[in-house]
């Protein structure tokens, strides 16, 4: 008879479901979210001027990301009543708390930019997996 598998990692100690701590996960480990968060950890900034800040972030997704970290309780969204209305986006203390890890994942990525680049351009050559064995022992 086979022994049980035992977990490993961080998946062995959360409850049964865990199916919402991979959900929050998801949020909060989404390119659009550090990149909304980390620009807004100096203070609050108008919906153009965040989009201005974050380049490639199309209207849609920064609209669909803003509106899922508000209801997730990282961030508030003010609308001034003025002409033109004013609305501004600003981090919850929540959202701070967030701050550390997504600037800590936002300078490993430009730490090893160049690295991860050199093996993708090596990956594009050699392949991966089987393709890169087979390549590596010569055979085609």
């Amino acid at each position: 008879m086979a022994s049980a598998r035992q977990l490993q990692g961080p998946c062995q100690t959360w409850p049964e479901d865990s199916a919402f701590i991979r959900e929050v996960l998801d949020r909060i480990g989404d390119k659009w979210t550090v990149l909304i968060v980390s620009t807004l950890r100096s203070g609050p900034l108008r919906y153009t001027d965040l989009q201005a800040s974050i380049p490639g972030i199309s209207q849609r997704m920064l609209t669909q990301t803003l509106k899922q970290l508000e209801r997730d309780g990282v961030l508030t969204r003010t609308a001034y009543a003025e002409v033109p209305p004013r609305v501004e986006y600003d981090l919850t203390k929540l959202g701070r708390s967030l701050m550390d890890a997504v600037m800590s994942l936002a300078a490993w990525a430009a730490a090893h930019h160049d690295e991860i680049a050199t093996n993708r351009a090596a990956s594009e050559r050699l392949g991966v997996g089987r393709r890169r064995a087979a390549a590596d022992a010569g055979v085609r």
